[in-house]
This record gives C-alpha cells, structure tokens and sequence, in this order.
C-alpha cells in the first residue's frame, strides 16, 4: 500500500506545483473548451475500514470525457480503473499478505467551476454510477460484484493556453452496502477516498 501512497503523492503534488506556477506567458484567455478529454496515467482509491471489512489502496488509472455548457457548468463521464496491489489484510479474522482485487468504475458528473484566471480554475463535482470489483478468490471475493457509488469532490485545472494542461482532483466516494456482497468488501456501506494527477486535452475550442 506504500507504493500506493508514494504514488498518489507524487502525482498529487506534481500537478499542484504546476498549477500554482504564475502563468504570465500563457496566451490570453487560456482555459476549458466546449469539450475535453482528461487522461488519468496515476492516483490511487483508499478505502475506508469497516466495522468488519478492511481497508486498503489500490493504483488508479483511467479517462473521462466533459462538455462544458458554459465557463460555470459541465458534464462529465468518467471511466477508471484500480489495479490491486499487495498489502497486509484481516478477513473473516485471518490475515492474508496479498493483492487487493482490481476494480472498475464509472460515473456521471455535474461540474461546477470557477472562471479561468491567468489558465487556472478550481472546481466543484458530484455525481453517480457504479464500481465493480473482480474476482479474488484468495479474499473471499468468488464472483465479479457490481455495487452503485456516489461521489463528492472538487479539484483545480491550469491550461496553457494551446489544447493540453494539468488536473488535480479529489473525491469522496459513498458505497451502499449489498446483502450478497462478500465478506471482504460490501456487506457495510463504504466509504473511499481518491486522489489523482491527470492531463487535460481540449478537444473542441
């Protein structure tokens, strides 16, 4: 899970240096266009524990696609993936030493930014869909579970005037328990927080 967090944290902290860099040689009227595409190479998801069920951080990666309305409203829909990684774990009171099951997840956003100042903007979303966690026979995960998520979170953007700039984003994801759930993951609600860098292409000015 320390590969997890060095990860995240330097990914985090890249994209915040570069988007509080003064921006006096961006072009005028740098910032969003009507449609854009954000490429996420590195974060990382931690769940939160449970009463019962254990929590861990896997690596994040994925992709999403937005159109803006206007400079204050935006639609986004989000696809990403988590790739397990090998942590110390108590299941059903047994400890295991292995990796965490690999995830898929996918939302849709309402996004509400700032206007765009000298190319940098902050942002506020929230939105729904679902996450589905693989197989992991070792963790009692014996069959892919599809669960439906909420998130809330927020984020800064800094553009560089030409099609491409930078994206720190940070949400707070709500898990509904499932009765038939396993015993390592969503038989209680759960709760996650995720962390990523990710760059920014404008599609259509």
């Amino acid at each position: 899970m320390n590969s997890v967090v060095k990860a995240s944290v330097a990914m985090i902290g890249l994209c915040g240096l570069l988007v509080g860099t003064p921006a006096d040689a961006q072009e005028n009227g740098a910032g969003p266009g009507r449609m854009e595409a954000t490429v996420i190479p590195g974060g990382g998801t931690f769940f939160v524990d449970s009463d019962n069920e254990p929590g861990f951080g896997n690596y994040d990666l994925g992709a999403s696609i937005a159109y803006n309305m206007n400079r204050f409203v935006g639609l986004e829909g989000e696809f990403t993936g988590t790739l397990g990684v090998k942590q110390d774990l108590t299941v059903g009171g047994l400890r295991h030493d292995t990796r965490t099951p690999n995830t898929f997840g996918y939302t849709g956003n309402l996004v509400l930014s700032t206007p765009a100042r000298r190319g940098a903007l902050a942002y506020a979303t929230g939105g729904i869909g679902g996450l589905t966690m693989f197989e992991r026979a070792a963790l009692g995960v014996n069959r892919s579970e599809t669960f439906f998520t909420g998130n809330l979170g927020g984020g800064l953007k800094w553009y560089t005037g030409g099609r491409l700039g930078l994206r720190a984003d940070y949400r707070f994801m709500m898990i509904p328990s499932k009765d038939d759930a396993s015993s390592f993951f969503g038989g209680e609600a759960r709760y996650a927080h995720r962390l990523y860098g990710g760059v920014i292409v404008n599609i259509a000015q």
